[in-house]
């Protein structure tokens, strides 16, 4: 669970798997807040890594045990079968991901969820809110970039075999989308992944998507 500053939701996302039979390692990218003591106790290991979420997500990784590494964002909640679905899609699958859910009140966050789960299927790309999970054996890591980390990941997964396209749903925040308009942020997310496949920089683009 790569983490920056989520003191305000770090104990309930970790509180959700307990129990579950998971080893949840928290790799922190810096936080000026109480998010690594408040993780604390919470999971099996808390890591300082280098701010980025590729590079907090290759630390979680290189300290994991299990055969099989989930990515999970502190927003975002596991489906109750999460271990068994999991489990039964990496016996035919390199990696993959779940359908999504955005909890919200906005009207539109079920089409945006929606839409999601459309493209991802279609294009077999998958984001980090859709829980992307890999055999230990068939991941080489996140490449370390400012943005579209994800996509990029899918990207190369992909020339490897198909994701698993899991019908179970994660649930997460709709807090993105809420708090800066819904469809400034739908706009926002196209014209960013957009400019990836035409070839801006990360770089470039996480200026836009932070500022």
């Amino acid at each position: 669970m790569p983490v920056l500053n989520e003191g305000a939701s770090i104990r309930p996302a970790l509180e959700a798997l307990r129990g579950r039979g998971y080893e949840v390692i928290v790799a922190d990218g810096g936080s000026s807040d109480a998010t690594a003591e408040l993780a604390a106790g919470l999971c099996e290991r808390v890591l300082s890594a280098p701010r980025g979420r590729g590079a907090q997500m290759n630390a979680g990784a290189a300290a994991a045990h299990g055969d099989v590494l989930v990515f999970l964002h502190a927003d975002t909640r596991l489906p109750a079968d999460a271990g068994a679905a999991i489990a039964a899609a990496v016996k035919t699958h390199l990696w993959g991901r779940f359908d999504v859910e955005i909890d919200g009140r906005h009207r539109l966050l079920k089409l945006v969820a929606c839409a999601m789960n459309v493209r991802s299927r279609l294009t077999g790309i998958a984001t980090g809110d859709q829980a992307i999970f890999v055999r230990r054996e068939a991941f080489t890591g996140f490449p370390e970039i400012a943005l579209m980390e994800d996509i990029a990941f899918s990207r190369d997964m992909k020339r490897r075999g198909p994701p698993a396209c899991l019908r179970s749903r994660v649930v997460t925040s709709g807090r993105r989308w809420e708090s800066r308009g819904v469809l400034r942020t739908i706009f926002l997310m196209w014209r960013l992944r957009l400019a990836y496949f035409l070839g801006a920089s990360p770089d470039k683009l996480a200026r836009l998507y932070y500022r």
